[in-house]
């Protein structure tokens, strides 16, 4: 039988997991003059449009025919004065955390607009997603683990430049926007990740009420979503803890892979280690937070595991990954269409197990449109139960508890958040692994801690997909109840609970 998991220096650990989800890159904010704590709230900046410039298009435009599915596509500048803010008094593990304004300095950023080309398609709710540059450019994870909610329900979803490292450029090949399109995006200024909270809260008021062009061609915003996943998740823990009370600005979080410990307000990687761990999210804001984690995250997240409340409520999705073959798949055109050969590599070695592709998309879905009306005054979303990527079933190595969909109910393959990372860069762990059952037959099924679905000796087959599921009918069969329960259940959408049973309508498997 299979022993519990121990961690391996071969795998991707908690801690290297945190280094990874909180080290970002922090643009060091140069001294400025201090401010007035009356300062500190969110200002509304000035809107305009860029020039063409040499590309002729933005930054992560996207690659597929967005007109197709009925949207628009556009880019805005806003520009203003951005407030830094300071700790204010003892901050705990609660997240009940105090600011004062600490400094002013001038700024100008981007902000990529998607939304409805029909205003009567708008359904009202924008989702406003701090771009992750872990990868030292502007990257847009969740809008891939979000797109088909977004683009079939009618909501607009903005992208901003928040970070310094994707204006100015970091350690990458491309030196950011102002780098990879000297002509349209040479006139941006950002003063450093200590001003980031703001330029965040200040896109927001451009969407709410713009100062100059409409970014959103006029449509009236009813519901105005924060988003942020692994790096930036980190940052909008910070943001939902100390800068909303202040600004005011959104009216709901999510927070997708975030650590246990959240960003710094000073936006100094350093200082990481001046903040409480774990960092909890605070349980006594008017708008709520969903708090949403894959396999991969929640050993470095556990320790912040907090009881869910009328404000927030937490996700642990088994047989998911940080990043995975889903978003992997739909974000890379539009990497290349605008990196190309520069775009980030996951790097994983030559022969190491494939990505995962388990069912992290449907849960994000899910829990988009849980936010939203959740927001809007309705219903909580249902709570989900702790993951326990330790004891794994031993018959076919998926973790055990958690928010379980039919990828993992009905499996047919091992799911994980980890992989075998020996030979492979430094991103590649986040995509987790999958491990088809056929008997053994692939390079890495070694029944070592390289093997996902036997990572330790004694060795154990696979199952046998024919034992599990005598026949096609009853394959599709318990797929389908399955399905029923995650839709009931307020963790699968009914739209994507058609599509799993369709999916597995059309398969193989069976007999």
């Amino acid at each position: 039988m299979r022993m519990l998991a121990r961690l391996s220096r071969r795998s991707l650990t908690a801690t290297t997991l945190g280094a990874l989800l909180c080290g970002a890159l922090f643009a060091v904010a140069p001294p400025a003059a201090p401010a007035e704590a009356s300062a500190a709230a969110a200002a509304s900046p000035t809107v305009t449009l860029p020039p063409t410039g040499t590309h002729g298009f933005p930054f992560l435009a996207a690659a597929e025919d967005l007109g197709s599915f009925g949207y628009a596509e556009s880019e805005y500048f806003i520009s203003g004065t951005a407030t830094s803010y300071a700790k204010s008094g003892l901050w705990t593990s609660d997240g009940r955390w105090n600011v004062r304004a600490s400094g002013t300095a001038p700024y100008k950023s981007r902000l990529l607009v998607r939304r409805p080309a029909d205003p009567a398609k708008f359904n009202g709710t924008v989702v406003v997603e701090w771009l992750n540059v872990s990868g030292q450019l502007d990257l847009s994870p969740d809008y891939w683990f979000e797109r088909e909610e977004l683009l079939r329900e009618g909501y607009a979803w903005v992208g901003v430049s928040a970070q310094a490292v994707g204006v100015n450029g970091g350690r990458g090949e491309i030196k950011g926007l102002k780098g990879w399109d000297p002509a349209r995006y040479g006139s941006l200024v950002h003063p450093g990740d200590a001003f980031a909270y703001d330029i965040f809260s200040q896109a927001g008021q451009a969407l709410r009420a713009p100062n100059g062009l409409s970014p959103l061609g006029g449509l009236p915003v009813r519901t105005l979503l924060a988003d942020g996943e692994s790096q930036s998740a980190g940052f909008m823990t910070t943001y939902v803890n100390a800068v909303q009370p202040v600004s005011k600005v959104y009216d709901g979080f999510m927070v997708h892979s975030n650590s246990a410990i959240a960003s710094p307000i000073s936006g100094v990687l350093a200082d990481t280690l001046l903040m409480p761990n774990p960092s909890r999210i605070r349980s006594d804001l008017a708008v709520p937070t969903f708090v949403v984690l894959t396999e991969t995250d929640v050993p470095a997240a556990a320790i912040a595991r907090q009881p869910d409340t009328t404000s927030v409520v937490h996700w642990e999705l088994a047989g998911t990954a940080h990043g995975d073959q889903w978003a992997f798949d739909l974000g890379g055109p539009t990497l290349q269409k605008s990196a190309g050969a520069a775009a980030p590599s996951a790097d994983c070695a030559a022969g190491s197990a494939p990505f995962n592709d388990g069912p992290g998309h449907w849960a994000m879905n899910a829990a988009l449109r849980h936010l939203a009306v959740w927001a809007r005054g309705g219903a909580r979303p249902p709570s989900g139960q702790p993951l326990n990527t330790v004891l794994r079933d031993p018959a076919t190595g998926l973790a055990t508890g958690g928010v379980r969909l039919p990828d993992v109910t009905v499996p047919t393959r091992t799911l994980t958040g980890s992989r075998d990372t020996t030979g492979s860069g430094i991103f590649c762990g986040l995509y987790g692994a999958r491990d088809p059952w056929n008997g053994d037959a692939d390079a890495w099924d070694r029944h070592d801690d390289g093997d996902p679905s036997d990572p330790f000796f004694p060795a154990t087959a696979e199952p046998v997909l024919s034992r599990l599921y005598p026949t096609h009918a009853d394959y599709v069969g318990k797929v389908r109840t399955a399905a029923q329960r995650s839709v009931d259940a307020g963790y699968l959408l009914p739209e994507d609970g058609a599509a799993v049973v369709d999916a597995a309508e059309d398969s193989g498997i069976g007999g």
